[in-house]
């Protein structure tokens, strides 16, 4: 009961890591980043912004994807 309880668990959490990653955007800052464009208002404020609230999401479901795996591999 709780592996497919887990097992369903982890392929939400699985799905929702793959629609985490591909919504963010590339790190390529072109020649921007030459002239210091990278550390603009939004460059500072990261943490508040979509991009930093969807690095704290991948973080998140990173951390559970590998927990999880271990537990299932640990549980049968």
């Amino acid at each position: 009961m709780l592996n497919t309880i887990l097992s369903i668990i982890f392929v939400i959490v699985c799905a929702a890591l793959t629609g985490i990653v591909l919504m963010q955007e590339g790190k390529q800052r072109g020649l921007g980043s030459i002239g210091g464009i990278a550390e603009s208002y939004w460059g500072k404020i990261k943490g508040r912004s979509v991009e930093g609230t969807l690095e704290k999401g991948t973080t998140i479901c990173a951390v559970l994807f590998m927990v999880i795996a271990l537990v299932l591999n640990i549980i049968g």
